[in-house]
């Protein structure tokens, strides 16, 4: 009688076992995947209860982000290839005369169209700005994003354009993703930026995926650790060695770190971290005290350009 009591514990524990594995596997897919065609995203409250269980089984589909072209500034469209043969559209604004060329890039889920405001402000400042979409996002190639992993192709297909124009200095923006895999493209190519502005990077992918359960107001494990271990599986690498905070020790630049102190996605002990990393003797940490996960430009936008203004001329 044990024994068979023993054996159906086992047995229920192995089929939900496969069952969470499995539903992990759905939510990873659909986190690393955006769809041409899907429809906007449903808040939970409005959302029938066959969709709210619908989107605990089976993940939701977020659609592929949308560019508008508002930059307001004279611009050219670019069109990058990268090394695996992707198409990745930016946009190239030049100035008469400036200080250097800015590569900006957006963050997960976003596109060109949403650093806008940052890029205007930088054009201002004296500077040329090239805004690019990354593979899956805007108007770039791809359904695909790795958070990163692969994306320092594209960084590196953006550096690449601007060097080959005969520019002398290269700053390289990035905020969220776009800071974390600005930092892998520097560890993988040897990227020689002459400064480097990293906004909200996380440290690791998997840290990044404990914070996006943290915001859901779900249980970081065993949740984070399966939809990465799966999430990586389903791309074809190991998620777990994705570590901008590891890659931060070849960086030997001028590096400016900005964290917003409201940040439910990266923490404090993950950014000082990074920022430990960092092998530059030339490097800054700002804290927004006002600002959580977004534009620190658009929250703090005074101190924003303060600091910005201080590094980028000193």
């Amino acid at each position: 009688m044990i024994i068979k009591w023993l054996k159906r514990i086992g047995y229920t524990l192995l089929g939900v076992l496969l069952l969470v594995n499995i539903i992990a596997a759905f939510h990873a897919y659909k986190f690393t995947h955006f769809y041409s065609n899907a429809a906007p995203v449903k808040k939970p409250e409005q959302m029938s209860g066959g969709e709210k269980l619908k989107a605990i089984f089976f993940g939701i589909r977020y659609p592929k982000t949308k560019v508008v072209d508002s930059l307001g500034l004279p611009h050219d469209t670019v069109f990058l290839k990268t090394t695996d043969s992707l198409q990745l559209e930016s946009w190239y604004a030049k100035r008469d005369s400036a200080k250097g060329t800015v590569l900006m890039f957006h963050g997960h889920g976003s596109s060109k169209s949403g650093i806008i405001a940052e890029a205007r402000k930088l054009y201002e400042m004296g500077y040329h700005v090239m805004l690019t979409d990354f593979r899956a996002h805007g108007n770039s190639d791809g359904n695909t994003t790795s958070i990163g992993i692969y994306e320092s192709r594209d960084v590196k297909a953006a550096y690449d354009y601007i060097v080959a124009k005969g520019e002398q200095n290269i700053i390289i923006w990035g905020i969220s993703m776009g800071a974390a895999t600005a930092l892998k493209a520097i560890d993988e190519f040897g990227l020689k930026p002459s400064k480097l502005i990293l906004e909200m990077p996380f440290g690791s992918l998997h840290s990044a995926v404990q914070g996006r359960m943290k915001t859901m107001g779900l249980p970081s494990e065993p949740l984070s650790s399966l939809l990465t271990f799966w999430g990586g599986l389903e791309i074809g690498s190991w998620a777990f060695s994705h570590r901008p905070e590891e890659y931060a020790k070849k960086v030997s630049c001028p590096v400016l770190l900005q964290w917003g102190a409201g940040d439910k996605r990266v923490t404090e002990d993950e950014t000082n971290a990074l920022f430990s990393n960092i092998s530059s003797h030339d490097k800054v940490m700002i804290k927004y005290l006002q600002s959580g996960h977004e534009s620190l430009f658009k929250k703090e936008t005074g101190k924003w350009v303060t600091v910005m203004s201080y590094f980028l001329n000193k």
